[in-house]
């Protein structure tokens, strides 16, 4: 008996989607700016980042030179029927996942800085990252 695979993955798509829009978050790129980039408009790329509609080989193509990745970027971390890992609350704190706003404008930041400031930035994240010792 052969195997028949399925012509869509719904969750493929909606993980290539969540791969544009996180490279064109930190590039810190519009909606619109990458859609003119691409020669569509900025609806058409709303529905590629939400994984409504499937990209096509060439369009990855395209999408990689414009956003400056190789374009086994949008397949990275695929673990094939999760598209995402499940964000997990934080004592009532935003959830933690890849895509965060928060955490896609400090590496934009943290991009434009001087090595001596990174390492510096890098030092003090890393002192309040620690778990506070109590004296006995």
């Amino acid at each position: 008996m052969t195997r028949r695979l399925r012509k869509t993955d719904p969750a493929m798509d909606a993980h290539i989607g969540s791969r544009i829009r996180l490279r064109r978050t930190l590039l810190g790129m519009t909606q619109e700016a990458l859609a003119n980039a691409i020669g569509m408009t900025f609806q058409q790329v709303q529905k590629y980042e939400n994984g409504a509609n499937r990209v096509s080989a060439s369009m990855l193509h395209t999408l990689s030179g414009v956003l400056d990745v190789p374009v086994s970027f949008f397949f990275d971390c695929w673990e094939g029927t999760e598209a995402q890992p499940q964000a997990q609350a934080n004592d009532g704190e935003e959830a933690q996942v890849p895509g965060n706003r928060a955490l896609l404008e400090i590496a934009r930041l943290f991009n434009g800085m001087t090595s001596d400031q990174r390492r510096a930035l890098f030092t003090v994240a890393k002192a309040i990252g620690q778990p506070v010792q109590m004296a006995v």
